[in-house]
């Protein structure tokens, strides 16, 4: 098919090495918690294996019927499998960038690393408590912070007892460190 008739932009791999490049610091490595890396891997796995098949069985159904042009299971999983190979080559993509820390190697330390939980108190006196994790992990609903978040970055190598400074768009902020926990280490 003469790809004038169909609505495709080839440049969807550049919008996503765009993202990532954006996402991750120039000459940082992608840091991952073994739990975040999982999570792509399952979604990877589930793509591949579950997902991608059945839309594949779908499309080849639905152009056995004939006239594709009108065909709506056709045409919707074309665009479903397009869908699918991108998220495909984004997850491949930073699985193969990533670089998985375990934080638990840090378990009992009081200083601020990737992976730690830390409570803080801010300049209006409100406990906050989040958890320094990866860019593929980030949850700021759930408490977890990007390790590239300006708070993260100003935490980072604090220790329990410190008071820091975060520069906001507000102006200066006082944040002092009350707690820093990570994982404790799974025995085998």
């Amino acid at each position: 098919m003469n790809k004038a008739f169909v609505k495709e932009t080839d440049n969807d791999d550049d919008e996503e090495a765009l993202a990532l490049a954006q996402a991750i610091p120039a000459g940082a490595k992608n840091y991952i918690t073994p739990a975040g890396y999982q999570r792509i891997k399952d979604e990877l796995l589930q793509l591949i294996d579950v997902d991608r098949p059945e839309v594949v069985r779908v499309v080849h159904w639905a152009a056995s019927n004939g006239d594709r042009s009108e065909n709506g299971d056709y045409i919707y999983g074309k665009k479903r499998l397009r869908e699918i190979d991108r998220r495909i080559r984004f997850l491949t993509k930073r699985m193969d960038s990533a670089a998985v820390v375990d934080p638990s190697v840090h378990y009992g330390n009081d200083q601020v690393f990737f992976g730690a939980t830390v409570t803080y108190l801010n300049g209006a006196g409100e406990e906050h408590k989040v958890t320094i994790v990866g860019i593929d992990e980030l949850d700021p609903l759930n408490g977890k912070i990007s390790w590239v978040s300006p708070v993260a970055r100003a935490l980072t190598k604090a220790r329990e007892g410190d008071t820091i400074t975060l520069q906001t768009p507000l102006g200066a902020d006082e944040l002092e460190i009350l707690a820093v926990e990570y994982p404790r280490p799974i025995e085998d």
